[in-house]
C-alpha cells in the first residue's frame, strides 16, 4: 500500500504526539522503499553538514542520501523545470512555500527545520569585525549573490543595517552560492568572505551578530518524487532530536 506524504502527515497530526511517533515508526517499517538512495536538493550552506547527515540517516534507515548543492533560488528554478529531486532543503522558507503554492512541493511536508547564522572569514585569520572591512588593505569582500542565495541577501541586509553597505559596495564580489563565495576567500581572490556559519565555524571564522532578517531554513518534499515514503522518512529525521543534534553540531539552531 502506498501513501502520499500529505496523507501520512495528516494521519500523524490526528494522533497525540506520543502516538504519532509510534504510528509513523510502525508504518514506515512496513512500507516498501522504491529505491535505496534519496536525491536531496540542498542549499550550499549544508556542504559541511551533508556527510554527517548522510551517515546518521543511513545508520537509522539503511538508505543513502545524494546531495545536489547550490543556491536556494537556482535549485528552486530547477525543481520548477522538473529536475528529478526528491526533497528540497532551502536556506529560505520562501522558496519552499512558493513551490508548494505552485504545486511543485507537497504543502503538508513544508517545515522550518533550522535557523542559520552568518560567519566572517579571511584566509590569514586577521579579520574578525565588519568594521575592519573598511580598511584600504581590504580590496575584495565576497558574499553570495543576494538575488538567489539567502545567505547573500542576509549578508547585504547585515551590512546595510550596520551602515556599511554603501561604503563597501565597490569592494563586493559575488559568488553563485556560499560555498563558491568561501572559495573566493580560500583562494585569496577575496580578502574576506561573509558566508554561512556552518562553513566557517570549524575554520576559525567569526560568528556575526544576528542583526539581519532571520535565515529561516525550510524543507519540503518534491511533489514529483517517486519515493514519497523515503522522502518523508528523511524529513521526519531532519526534524527529530537526532537530526537536529547533527545540525546543531555544525552551527544550525532549531527554529
Amino acid at each position: 500500500m502506498l501513501f502520499s506524504p500529505s496523507l501520512l502527515l495528516k494521519l500523524s497530526a490526528a494522533l497525540s504526539s506520543s502516538l504519532a511517533g509510534l504510528f509513523l515508526t510502525a508504518l514506515f517499517s512496513s512500507l516498501p522503499l522504491s529505491a535505496a538512495t534519496l536525491t536531496v536538493a540542498a542549499a550550499a550552506d549544508l556542504a559541511s553538514v551533508q556527510q554527517s547527515l548522510s551517515t546518521a540517516f543511513h545508520q537509522k534507515t539503511g538508505a543513502d542520501l545524494r546531495f545536489s548543492l547550490g543556491s536556494s533560488g537556482v535549485l528552486a528554478k530547477q525543481i520548477e523545470n522538473g529536475a528529478p529531486f526528491d526533497v528540497f532543503v532551502s536556506a529560505n522558507e520562501k522558496y519552499v512555500k512558493d513551490l508548494a503554492a505552485s504545486g511543485h512541493v507537497d504543502p503538508a511536508s513544508v517545515h522550518v527545520y533550522a535557523l542559520g547564522r552568518l560567519g566572517l572569514w579571511s584566509f590569514n585569520g586577521n579579520i574578525h569585525d565588519l568594521n575592519q572591512l573598511l580598511s584600504p588593505e581590504v580590496k575584495r569582500i565576497a558574499i553570495a549573490n543576494p538575488q538567489f542565495a539567502p545567505y547573500g541577501a542576509a549578508a547585504k541586509d547585515l551590512l546595510e543595517r550596520a551602515g556599511l553597505w554603501t561604503r563597501l559596495k565597490a569592494k563586493i564580489v559575488y559568488g553563485e552560492n556560499v560555498s563558491q563565495t568561501l572559495q573566493y576567500a580560500d583562494s585569496q581572490n577575496a580578502d574576506a568572505a561573509i558566508v554561512s556559519w556552518t562553513l566557517v565555524a570549524s575554520k576559525g571564522g567569526t560568528l556575526l551578530p544576528a542583526n539581519h532578517a532571520p535565515i529561516r531554513q525550510a524543507v519540503g518534499i518534491v511533489a514529483a518524487t517517486k519515493q514519497p515514503a523515503l522522502a518523508l522518512r528523511f524529513v521526519t529525521f531532519l526534524l527529530s532530536p537526532e537530526g537536529r543534534a547533527v545540525l546543531s553540531a555544525h552551527g544550525l539552531t532549531p527554529p
